[in-house]
């Protein structure tokens, strides 16, 4: 196990290196000046000589590289230009928010998917199995954008149950978890479906019903642990997806999260902050893989 986890750490080092080196680049890739789109049109030329200094851009191209990788493995993301503060610091405030709404969209997805997948597995091909796929359907064609306002109408404007935006308690987390969780929901319930289909014909599955074991633990203690490598494989892919909706989710419901702190560095020219939110979720993109990939052994004791 020790070597297994050393070798995947050392398949995780590529990535790492390849997400900093095109955050790094990404200031480069602006058309024009950078430091002239953030200080704008008429800034005097003393100005500009002066942000260049301070941001290390008045260096060669191989040492801002190096001076990247510094301030990384320091910590030290530059400086926020809009907010005066340090890009780290912004990010350490608003990065909590963020995971707290992923991970509640994923309890949320997890929640809905694997009962109705296991369901709809049990009772292939009757009513409640084509219901569901019609509603995973539903929910797959739907968007975070348009979902969002139809949630807050409903729940917020026209019954009054839930806060329409903004953060502090429970309650502001149930409408942005569900927008975000909804879809991913409905891309799970098939792949559980799916895997349970394939699960149930296997001869332990057949074997143990002969041994006289209740149908719950049948389906629950043995094919669905076996057929969660999958839906696992697809939870480890879409946390990515959860964090590029959260952009969307954040924006609409005002949740304060990096997702919306990105749209704000964007409207506001701030490329060092943009740099510093989209290295902050390319990371963690990373590390949600490296921890998929151990999870397998967890789960499925033939591949541990």
């Amino acid at each position: 196990m020790i070597r297994a986890f050393l070798s995947r750490l050392l398949y995780t080092l590529p990535a790492l290196w390849l997400v900093v080196s095109i955050v790094f680049l990404m200031i480069h890739f602006v058309p024009g000046d950078p430091v002239q789109q953030m200080l704008g049109e008429g800034a005097p030329a003393a100005d500009l000589q002066a942000a260049r200094h301070a941001y290390g851009l008045d260096v060669p191209l191989g040492q801002q590289y190096l001076n990247y990788w510094k301030g990384v493995l320091r910590g030290d993301l530059g400086k926020s230009l809009r907010y005066n503060q340090g890009v780290s610091q912004l990010i350490g405030q608003r990065y909590p928010y963020t995971l707290q709404l992923t991970l509640a969209a994923l309890l949320v997805a997890v929640l809905l998917a694997v009962p109705a997948g296991v369901r709809s597995a049990r009772r292939r091909n009757q009513w409640d199995d084509r219901a569901l796929s019609v509603v995973s359907l539903f929910g797959l064609s739907f968007p975070n954008f348009a979902l969002g306002p139809v949630l807050i109408l409903l729940f917020a404007v026209n019954l009054g149950w839930l806060p329409v935006s903004g953060s502090g308690s429970l309650a502001h987390l149930v409408l942005p978890a569900l927008t975000m969780g909804s879809a991913l929901a409905a891309i799970l319930t098939r792949m559980v479906r799916t895997s349970m289909l394939e699960e149930l014909g296997q001869d332990y599955v057949r074997t143990a019903r002969a041994k006289g074991l209740s149908e719950g633990a049948v389906v629950y203690r043995h094919a669905l642990r076996n057929a969660m490598v999958p839906v696992i494989t697809v939870l480890g892919l879409q946390f990515g997806a959860l964090l590029a909706g959260a952009i969307v989710t954040e924006t609409i419901f005002s949740w304060p999260g990096i997702g919306r702190l990105t749209i704000q560095a964007i409207s506001n020219r701030d490329y060092y902050l943009v740099q510093g939110c989209i290295l902050a979720i390319g990371l963690t993109y990373v590390a949600v893989n490296f921890a998929t990939d151990l999870l397998y052994s967890v789960v499925n004791p033939r591949i541990r």
